[in-house]
């Protein structure tokens, strides 16, 4: 039988987006999924809010 050790390098990195880059100055960006259409958004508390 064999082991096999699986590290951090191992697994695929997945990309970092910055929320500012994504909304820009209207605080507000659509994202499409599919059909469906999203609204990313951070408040004046600097929270992320997601809703369909």
């Amino acid at each position: 039988m064999t082991t096999v050790n699986h590290t951090e390098s191992d697994a695929a990195v997945p990309p970092v987006h910055h929320a500012e880059d994504l909304v820009g100055p209207s605080k507000l960006a659509h994202i499409q999924l599919g059909d469906q259409t999203y609204i990313l958004r951070i408040t004046r508390a600097g929270k992320l809010i997601l809703t369909k």
